[in-house]
């Protein structure tokens, strides 16, 4: 009888993506894949390795598979991601790991293990990154942009539009960059197109990553006129001083960000639009810094995410002069949330009283809880629904109308209606 497989997956939904292909193939050989790691025989633990808390993330939990195996409860443990490729000596520093398997490459296989609500998938286009930022390992794991041929990706997107998932997330390190190796330009609006043609019982399609130096007319256009296409443009700007810009080798200035930025919103009426930023990067001065305030207190992003800069081996910004402190790196971070908070809030207020439509995802204690299309699954905020007044319960997966009857920092409150 084939052995019992636990798996855990960590870092971001590519490596989830990974994740399901690997286990759908397990699967389909004969293993039986349990959701308890306290019952399987075999542990597969899928890495990140991308900043230094993700590292620390990955170690920690390989650390307690291996104590499960000291007591005798898993046979074997095999690493495998990320970390594997990135660190090619982790078996002198963790012998009791029985494999490590580095990345794997873009997977043309058509079998897959949902690990994901079955409502919902992530597709990946593309692997690997052109960008070459300064500050990221990513290039050295992943390798070169290499693009899936489009007709594995469709066939992915007819195997989900049979499913009549609710959601389909497309993502990549920067899906922008799909064509580029084989097209020399971005394919990304010719693909979106024929994803949407194929995809007529898939309610809402998502694009994760917008690198801004390859957003073109044609792709904000395909969003703006496809009632599908998520209002929702995912556009990490990582900072808005130009010279920090240049350190981090980001081709783009301020002024064309905002710019951008600009074009989006008067393109696509009542767009969501999301940002990244990276405090504390090497040299990044006060008045720097207070630029970057300015700047995100003036744009009013619906939703940011920063992170605090990680210095990673092998990468430019390693060596560069001017490291910051902890400590002050910290501060800044809180800062930008602290101001951040305030934009969110003020945010959702404007949706009190207005009617929105919600994927609903779970049940608790007689409500539900669901997203709006302004709420990518597990990075955004969330949609809290009552139904004692309509009397009517919910399906898990389907979408419901909402009345907003009250608003949180980062979630909305509503009414089945």
């Amino acid at each position: 009888m084939k052995q019992k497989l636990g798996i855990l997956t960590l870092g971001c939904p590519r490596n989830l993506v990974d994740a399901e292909s690997i286990t759908g193939r397990l699967h389909s050989k004969g293993y039986s894949i349990v959701d308890d790691m306290a019952e399987a025989e075999v542990a597969l633990v899928n890495t990140c390795a991308f900043i230094e808390e993700a590292r620390r993330e990955s170690v920690d939990a390989i650390l307690d598979l291996v104590e499960l195996k000291k007591q005798g409860k898993l046979k074997k443990i095999i690493v495998y991601g990320c970390l594997a490729q990135r660190y090619k000596d982790l078996n002198k520093e963790l012998p009791e790991v029985d494999a490590f398997v580095g990345t794997l490459g873009l997977n043309h296989e058509s079998k897959r293990l949902a690990l994901t609500p079955k409502h919902y998938a992530y597709l990946k286009i593309c692997e690997g990154c052109v960008n070459k930022c300064s500050y990221c390992i990513i290039p050295k794991i992943k390798g070169k942009l290499s693009s899936l041929d489009e007709k594995s990706i469709i066939q992915k997107v007819k195997s989900f539009n049979q499913e009549k998932i609710s959601e389909l997330n497309i993502i990549g390190q920067d899906i922008t960059g799909f064509g580029l190796d084989f097209a020399g330009q971005s394919r990304l609006a010719g693909l979106l197109s024929k994803i949407i043609r194929n995809a007529p019982d898939i309610g809402w399609i998502r694009l994760l990553y917008l690198n801004p130096e390859r957003i073109t007319d044609e792709l904000l256009e395909l969003v703006r006129e496809h009632e599908q296409v998520c209002k929702y443009i995912d556009l990490p700007v990582q900072h808005i001083n130009n010279r920090i810009l240049k350190l981090m080798n980001r081709r783009i200035t301020k002024k064309e960000i905002i710019s951008l930025i600009d074009k989006i919103r008067e393109a696509i009426p009542g767009v969501c639009l999301r940002t990244s930023l990276i405090v504390g990067f090497p040299s990044e001065t006060d008045k720097e810094f207070e630029e970057l305030l300015s700047f995100v207190r003036g744009v009013k992003f619906d939703r940011l995410g920063a992170f605090i800069y990680s210095r990673e081996e092998d990468t430019p910004a390693y060596s560069f002069k001017g490291q910051i402190t902890q400590k002050l790196k910290q501060e800044r971070f809180d800062a930008i949330m602290a101001v951040q908070q305030g934009i969110s809030a003020a945010v959702n207020a404007k949706f009190l009283g207005k009617s929105v439509r919600v994927l609903v995802e779970e049940e608790q204690d007689g409500a539900y809880v669901g997203r709006s299309q302004a709420d990518a699954p597990e990075v955004d905020g969330l949609v809290y629904v009552n139904t004692k007044r309509s009397l009517r319960s919910l399906k898990i997966g389907a979408f419901a109308k909402v009345r907003i009857t009250d608003t949180l920092e980062y979630d909305l409150v509503g009414e089945a209606i």
